[in-house]
This record gives structure tokens, C-alpha cells and sequence, in this order.
């Protein structure tokens, strides 16, 4: 990963564990100025879980920067990577719930809401919930589950682009169960035997680090196929998908009214395969107030140079028009 265009790597000054309810304890820290203004990072996946660099894309004299992992990844626990591990009370409305607490836990009032990817999702979904407590949103990489954005990726469509890596996500499926990828997944992930749920897990985790950058990173493969971090990123995704992310379809554009009123920032890869450009055009349409910054030589990764700059810019532009009162 080339971090350049990002802040100093720095460590956090205070760390916890939020306890959430249905035996699941969420991970979290701050880090930054702790007067500063307050941010709370939504990492991707779901089932990704937050790492060192993502500190670094806010201004440490500026803001107090929240990075947390979602339930079930990162170091909250049970992990999902444990075969008993219970993932029912792992929903998009039970992390909304857990944003939310972890606000008021920590005595903040308003703060600004940055996500990409998956986290974009929730942010969307935080923000419509509870547009009262956030302050401004930096987005990146928009994806909203909408029936065809899982059909694009998972179930064929992106093959077209990364038709070598498709194979290695496709050969763990049995040909008569092809024409469904996210069920046919879904039986072997959640089989209890790790002969069967860790390659799948493996495969489906593969096929997603491949194709998010613009060009193959052997080193974030490498990291993203570990077996316990792919058994639960793969097994969060594939709960979250199966279901639809709990969300009717179209529901976070259609309901942009709620936010309408926040500033906010997007940015996009042009040449984003994982999450394409249409969904963040869909979203701009319904939502012009919103700013729409195109990368033109990016795919999805936010390490990418000119997506982690567009959004260090965004985090900086915001830092210095201060706290809006909202």
C-alpha cells in the first residue's frame, strides 16, 4: 500500500469494549486531540475490521478520531470465525443501534460519519436513523445491497473484467449450484467442518482482495485470506447478503431526504469493479446537495493514491469549517 498521500501513522490514546448486548463486545478506540472533532470511521466489509492506517486519513491536531469493528470482526468478539459464533443479532440495525450507543458513551453530540464500501452502507443507514447526531459524512465507494450490485459481484457479472480470479471463486461451487453463488457459498461457510468452511471462505475472500484494487496487491491478498480474518469477513458478508442487509430494496437512496441537509462528500474509482459507479451516480442523482468526487485512474480500495487523497482532502475541508451547529 503506498500511504503517502495520508497522515503520520499515530497510536490511540484510550481503547475499550462496548458491550452491545446478545453477548457480543465491540472493540473500540480513539485516537487524535481529544478536544478535536469528533469522527467515527465505519470500516468495510461487512466483517473487514479496522486497521492502524485507517487513523491516518484525518488531521490528528484537528480531530478525535472513533475507529471501532464492527460485531463478530476485528478484535471485537465472539469472532465470527468461530463455528458457534451466533451471528442473528448481527444485522445492519443492530450496528446502527451500536454507533449510536457508542456516541453517547463517549459524550459526543454530533460528529462527522466516514465510510467506504460496506461502511458507506452504514453510514447511510446511521445517518437516515439519526441525522440529528452527525454532522457531516465523507463517503467512498457507495454500495447499497440493491439486488443487482450483489448480482453484479457475486453471482457472475464482474467475471467479465477478472474472468482468472472468477475461476478460483467459481471452481469451489459444484456446476449444478452456479446459477446462485451467494446460497451455494452459504451452505459451505456455515458448514461446521473447517475442511469445508475455511476454503470457502479463503476462495470468497480471494476473489473480493483481487478485484478491489486497480491492479493486484499480493500483499493485501495475502493479509485478507489468513483463515480466521477470511472465515469471518466471508461469513459476515454472506449473512449480511443473503438477507439483503435487512434493507428494502433501494431503501438508502430512496429515503435521502433524511440527510439531504448534511454536507456530505463522495468519492468514486472510476473503475471501481467491486462496487461500480453506478450505484454512486444513482445516489448523486437523488442527492445533488451531496459533492460527487470522480478518481479517474482508481478502482475501490480507499489505500489507492488518488482515493485516499480525495478523501484526506474531504476530511480536511471539513475539519476547517469546524462543528456546524446542527
Amino acid at each position: 500500500m503506498n500511504l503517502d498521500a495520508l497522515y503520520p501513522p499515530i497510536e490511540p490514546y484510550e481503547t475499550g469494549e462496548l458491550l452491545v448486548g446478545d453477548g457480543n463486545r465491540v472493540y473500540w478506540e480513539c485516537s487524535g486531540n481529544p478536544d478535536g472533532k469528533p469522527v467515527v470511521f465505519l470500516h468495510g466489509g461487512p466483517g473487514g475490521g479496522t486497521s492502524d492506517w485507517h487513523r491516518r486519513f484525518f488531521d490528528p491536531e484537528k480531530y478525535r478520531i472513533v475507529l471501532f469493528d464492527q460485531r463478530g470482526c476485528g478484535r471485537s468478539t465472539p469472532h465470527a470465525s468461530d463455528p458457534a459464533a451466533d451471528l442473528r443479532y448481527n444485522t445492519t440495525w443492530h450496528l446502527v443501534a451500536d454507533i449510536e450507543l457508542l456516541r453517547k458513551n463517549l459524550g459526543i453530540q454530533t460528529w462527522q460519519v466516514f465510510g467506504g464500501s460496506w461502511g458507506s452502507t452504514l453510514a447511510l443507514a446511521y445517518a437516515q436513523t439519526h441525522p440529528d447526531a452527525v454532522s457531516d459524512l465523507v463517503l467512498r465507494g457507495i454500495f447499497t445491497l440493491r439486488k443487482h450490485e450483489l448480482e453484479w459481484f457475486y453471482e457472475g457479472g464482474a467475471s467479465a473484467l477478472f474472468p482468472d480470479a472468477w475461476a478460483g471463486y467459481e471452481e469451489q461451487i459444484p456446476v449444478l449450484e452456479r446459477s446462485r453463488m451467494i446460497e451455494a457459498y452459504h451452505r459451505r461457510l456455515f458448514d461446521p467442518d473447517p475442511a469445508v468452511h475455511v476454503p470457502a471462505a479463503q476462495a470468497w475472500t480471494r476473489w473480493e482482495a483481487t478485484a478491489i484494487t486497480l491492479r493486484p496487491d499480493a500483499e493485501l491478498i495475502e493479509r485478507m485470506t489468513q483463515p480466521a480474518d477470511a472465515t469471518a469477513f466471508a461469513r459476515i458478508e454472506n449473512h449480511y447478503f443473503m438477507h439483503g442487509g435487512w434493507l428494502r430494496e433501494g431503501q438508502l437512496i430512496e429515503d435521502v431526504d433524511a440527510i439531504r441537509g448534511i454536507p456530505a462528500v463522495i468519492v468514486q474509482g472510476r473503475y471501481d469493479v467491486c462496487t461500480p459507479m453506478m450505484t454512486a451516480w444513482d445516489l448523486h442523482r437523488a442527492w445533488p446537495e451531496a459533492e460527487l468526487v470522480i478518481v479517474d485512474d482508481a478502482g475501490h480500495a480507499a489505500s489507492e493514491p488518488g482515493i485516499a487523497r480525495a478523501l484526506r482532502e474531504a476530511t480536511d475541508r471539513f475539519a476547517a469549517a469546524g462543528r456546524p451547529v446542527r
